[in-house]
C-alpha cells in the first residue's frame, strides 16, 4: 500500500509574505509535503521537505497534473490522464464523491496517483475514505494559515481498528530471550498501547508504562512490546517484525477502542530478559503473545489492564483479529498455517 500524503497549496496567495505563513504552519502542523509558486525555491530552507512547484495555478514539470472539474466532459478528461501522470490533482466548484469515486476505480494500479483538493478537515476525510482504499492524498487549500492546524493528524486519524476480546488459555514461562522495548516520540495514555503478536492474525494489545507501578516511575512513551519475532502492526494496515524496528519508523499506537494515531519510534532497547509465552483461543484457533516476564507489561481489557504476571487462563483480553496471512508484512489472502 502506498503511503498516502498531505500536501499544503502554498503557491495561491499573491502575498509572498502570505505563502510563506502558510508553509510555516504546515510544517508546525507536522505537514512536509507542499506545493510551492516558481520563484519561492527558498521557501525550501524553512525546513526539512518535498515540493512539487506550480506556475500560474499549473504544475512546473510533465509529473503532475490539475484539474478543475466542474462538468462530466471535465471528468472524462481527468479520467484520460490515468497512466499518463505520475499524479492528477483534481478540484471541483461543487465537491461530490462519485467523481471522485470515478477517479480512485479508473487510476487504481495505473501508476498514477489521485490527490483531491480541500479547504476543510471533514472533507478530506471523507476524500481518504472514498471507495474504500480512498485518495492517495489530499490537498489542503485554504487562505488563513492558522486553519492548518485543524488538519493535523489527519493520516493517522483515519485508521481504525475493530478489537475484540480472546480467552487466555494458559500462560508459561520461557526463560531469557532478546525482547523490544519501543520508545516513542510520544505520550500515551493508560488503555493505549501497540497491537503484537506471534501470529499476524491475532495480535495482542500491550498497553504502554503509562501508569506507575508502586517500584518503577511510569514511562508513558514506552511499550514494552515483546519477543523480536513478534509482529506489530503499523500505519496503513502492515505488520513489521519488532527486530526491525528503529528510530524515525512510524508506528501505530491504538487505544482500547480502537482508536488510533501515528508516532514516530525514538528508540528501541533489545536487551536480554525472562520471558512468558501467553495463550489465547480466537476463531477456533490458538494464538500467543510472548512478552517480558514483568509486573509493568499489561495486555489491554475491556475496563482495564492486567499485568503479564498476574494473567490466568479464563482472562478475556483484546485482541485484533484477521484472516490470511503476511508476506513481507503485507496481508495475503493465502493457505498460511503459523503455529
Amino acid at each position: 500500500m502506498a503511503r498516502k500524503r498531505v500536501f499544503v497549496r502554498a503557491d495561491m496567495p499573491e502575498s509572498r509574505r502570505d505563502r510563506r505563513d502558510l508553509v510555516v504552519s504546515g510544517l508546525e502542523a507536522g505537514i512536509t509535503d507542499f506545493i510551492l509558486r516558481k520563484g519561492d525555491e527558498d521557501f525550501l530552507s524553512l525546513g526539512r521537505m518535498e515540493a512539487v512547484f506550480f506556475d500560474r495555478g499549473e504544475p512546473v514539470g510533465p509529473e503532475w497534473a490539475y484539474r478543475r472539474i466542474a462538468s462530466p466532459e471535465d471528468q472524462e478528461e481527468a479520467l484520460s490522464l490515468a497512466g499518463r501522470k505520475d499524479a492528477v490533482l483534481v478540484d471541483a466548484t461543487d465537491w461530490a464523491v462519485i467523481p471522485l469515486e470515478n477517479l480512485i476505480a479508473r487510476f487504481r494500479g495505473t501508476g498514477t496517483g489521485v490527490f483531491a483538493q480541500a479547504s476543510e478537515r471533514g472533507d478530506a476525510e471523507v476524500y481518504l475514505r472514498a471507495l474504500e482504499s480512498g485518495a492517495d492524498g489530499v490537498v489542503i487549500c485554504v487562505d488563513d494559515p492558522l486553519a492548518i492546524s485543524s488538519f493535523r493528524g489527519l493520516l493517522s486519524a483515519r485508521e481504525r481498528v475493530e478489537l475484540r476480546e480472546v480467552e487466555i488459555t494458559g500462560v508459561r514461562p520461557l526463560g531469557n530471550g532478546d525482547r523490544v522495548c519501543v520508545d516513542t516520540c510520544s505520550l500515551m495514555s493508560p488503555g493505549e498501547g501497540m497491537l503484537v503478536g506471534s501470529h499476524s492474525n491475532c495480535l495482542f494489545l500491550v498497553q504502554s508504562e503509562s501508569e506507575d507501578g508502586g517500584y518503577v516511575a511510569a514511562r508513558p512513551f514506552r511499550v514494552n512490546a515483546g519477543a523480536v519475532h513478534g509482529y506489530a502492526m503499523v500505519p496503513g494496515g502492515g505488520t513489521r517484525y519488532l527486530s526491525e524496528m528503529g528510530s524515525g519508523d512510524p508506528v501505530m499506537l491504538v487505544g482500547r477502542d480502537g482508536g488510533t494515531r501515528t508516532a514516530s519510534v525514538g528508540r528501541c532497547k533489545v536487551e536480554v530478559r525472562p520471558m512468558l509465552l501467553v495463550e489465547a483461543e480466537s476463531d477456533g484457533g490458538r494464538r500467543n503473545v510472548i512478552l517480558q516476564n514483568a509486573e509493568t507489561v499489561k495486555l489491554v481489557t475491556k475496563d482495564g489492564a492486567v499485568s503479564a504476571t498476574a494473567v490466568e487462563a479464563g482472562d478475556r483480553v483484546l485482541a485484533r483479529i484477521s484472516s490470511g496471512g503476511r508476506h513481507f508484512g503485507m496481508r495475503v489472502e493465502e493457505t498460511i498455517a503459523e503455529r
